[in-house]
Parts: C-alpha cells; structure tokens; sequence
C-alpha cells in the first residue's frame, strides 16, 4: 500500500470516528463518510471491501482510545488490585458516556463477530487486564467468570445510565455508588465490613 493510498484509508477512518462522534453510529454510512472524506462514494470499497470492515476500522480506534486510557490508571502506583479495578470501572464508564455511538460500535455483535481487522482480539486485553486484577482481588475464584459478571454490571450501568433508567430510578447524580456496589458484590465489601 503506497502512503497516499494509507493516507486515505486513515482519513476514511477518521472522518468515521468523527462522525460516530458527532452524530452516532447510525450515521456511519459508506456515502456519508466518503462524502466527509471528500472522495466519490465508491473509493471507500477499494480499501474496506464490506461496510462491516470500515465499521470495524473505526471500532478498533475505539477500543484502542479505551486502552490507552485503562493503561493510564492501570500503570500507576496503586498496588492494591481493588483500587485500580475501581479506577479502571471508572474509566470505562466515563469512556462509554463520554463516547456513547463509538461504544456502541464497539460492541456490535456483527463486527465481533465478522472478525474483520482482529476487532475481536483488539478487544480481548481489557478484558484481560480485568480477569488479572480480579485474580489479584479474589485468588479463590474463578476470576474469568468473576470478572466476566463484573464486566457484564459495568456494561449495564453504562447502557443504563446512558438511557437515564438508573438516575431515574435510583435518585442518584452520580455513578459512583453504583460502582462501589457493584465491586462490593464481586469482591466483597472493602475493607472486609
């Protein structure tokens, strides 16, 4: 691939993620983005053959923005494992709020699927990282199926929260305390109480 034809292809990745940004991800048509691109509505296909590839292009941007910001918490100082799992339960709620069309791009199931650009092992470390903290967390556990749970709450809450389902039916302002909870129900109440 030569560098304009890489410049292209990156750009036609980026006016997605822009767009995903802006206007969510059903907005991310083949026409619209090319159109953003400012090329014909065809030059798309001769980098991403299927729609589900360009999809899957911008989901990895995704994901890799959400590593970057799990390695940011995870490589700090704190050693204590529940402490950088409450960080990292932060930053990937702050992420799927923050960014709600590119988080749910990233977990469509056809993209998972379709296994187009690795999206699928692209999205395995994070959850790795979390099976690590919760086995330092719980050594008695299955901590996949542990961590498993834990990913399935946070993913509720942020699909909850995101609809305003939990403000509404909790009275709360903040996501915080659904967080604690839900570490406490994984983990056990900190501190042992």
């Amino acid at each position: 691939m030569t560098d304009s034809e890489k410049s292209l292809r990156d750009r036609l990745v980026d006016v997605g993620v822009d767009l995903v940004a802006e206007e969510g991800a059903q907005a991310l048509t083949l026409r619209e983005i090319a159109r953003r691109a400012g090329v014909s509505h065809g030059a798309p296909r001769r980098y991403f053959p299927t729609h589900l590839e360009l999809l899957s292009a911008i989901a990895r941007r995704g994901f890799a923005q959400l590593a970057d910001r799990a390695a940011a918490v995870l490589d700090g100082t704190a050693a204590d494992p529940r402490t950088r799992l409450t960080a990292l339960g932060g930053v990937y709620l702050d992420f799927a709020l923050g960014n709600g069309g590119m988080y749910e791009l990233m977990f469509r199931h056809d993209l998972l699927e379709s296994g187009h650009l690795g999206l699928r092992d692209t999205s395995l470390p994070l959850f790795g990282a979390l099976v690590g903290l919760v086995a330092e967390a719980r050594p008695e556990a299955d901590a996949r199926a542990v961590a498993g749970a834990l990913w399935a709450n946070l993913h509720g809450i942020a699909q909850l929260w995101g609809w305003g389902s939990l403000q509404l039916a909790t009275g709360l302002a903040d996501f915080a305390p659904l967080l604690r909870t839900v570490l406490d129900a994984h983990l056990g109440p900190e501190g042992g109480r």
